[in-house]
């Protein structure tokens, strides 16, 4: 059976060649990218996922971000699922584009989008049975600037930091920010407990606004559980009672190990719980 994506409003079989030499995303990185997950139909959170890329579009200085709203969300991941007899669960992964052609100066500030599919077997975010080996990676730090806390096309450190993680046998590794304080990990933002206390780095400290990150913390502030956002040493990883991971696609994944530290996932669990109650 054939597998479908759908580019600019139009289905096309996902290997059919779709993208011009000219595109921007490809010459440039001249783009941005948004990961949804679908449960039972329905896609989760699309009001945080629409507002994210409207904030991106801004910061990119992209038309039409109010023509990618929820509405475009829901309608357009629905209508992909269906081509493709996806009736549940799913993920998606939204490209979006700055068209035309040009040199550094693009010739248009209109946009094209791509979104793609995979189906999902379980409804739920399932936490992970085994905890993830990390470790931190040093060798390319991110930089601190106004569109750190975006998901652009421009990818290279996560794409190092992976290679890093691979060679290495590791789970994920954790990124430090340009001050050598933690940032996030390849594909996903950070949480450490320490103290009785839950502590994510700030915004201010670079790491993307993850979707599941707004979500998290909403539940920290329901349950009246403390979370701070901070600027975390890298050395709290040896005294921190538990590590934990969060994305929209996995939900909340415990860290079992860094080095010869062993953490505990009594909280990731409880706000895995949380969040699958959300759903």
């Amino acid at each position: 059976m054939p597998h479908y994506t759908l580019f600019n409003d139009e289905f096309f079989e996902k290997e059919t060649p779709i993208l011009k030499v000219g595109n921007r995303a490809f010459k440039f990185g001249d783009g941005l990218f948004e990961s949804m997950r679908m449960a039972n139909g329905r896609l989760q959170f699309p009001e945080l996922h629409a507002d994210r890329i409207k904030a991106t579009m801004k910061a990119l200085k992209m038309d039409g971000y109010n023509l990618l709203d929820e509405y475009f969300l829901k309608t357009k991941s629905t209508e992909l699922a269906r081509k493709n007899k996806i009736h549940a669960n799913a993920r998606f992964r939204l490209s979006i584009y700055r068209d035309g052609e040009g040199l550094y100066t693009p010739e248009t500030n209109k946009v094209g989008y791509l979104l793609e599919v995979k189906p999902l077997e379980m409804p739920n975010y399932e936490l992970n049975k085994k905890g993830l080996i990390v470790d931190v990676y040093d060798e390319i730090a991110k930089p601190i600037n106004k569109l750190s806390n975006f998901k652009t096309s421009n990818s290279l450190p996560f794409v190092m930091a992976a290679i890093y993680q691979k060679q290495h046998r590791l789970d994920e590794v954790l990124l430090l920010n340009q001050n050598g304080f933690l940032c996030e990990s390849t594909s996903s933002n950070l949480f450490v407990v320490y103290q009785n206390q839950i502590y994510t780095p700030a915004l201010s400290e670079g790491c993307v606004g993850g979707v599941m990150r707004n979500v998290v913390m909403r539940l920290a502030k329901q349950h009246q559980l403390p979370l701070i956002e901070a600027q975390i040493n890298p050395q709290i990883l040896n005294e921190a009672e538990e590590v934990f991971l969060t994305n929209a696609i996995g939900g909340v994944r415990w860290v079992m190990g860094y080095g010869r530290k062993r953490y505990f996932n009594e909280v990731s669990r409880a706000f895995s719980n949380w969040l699958n109650q959300l759903s």
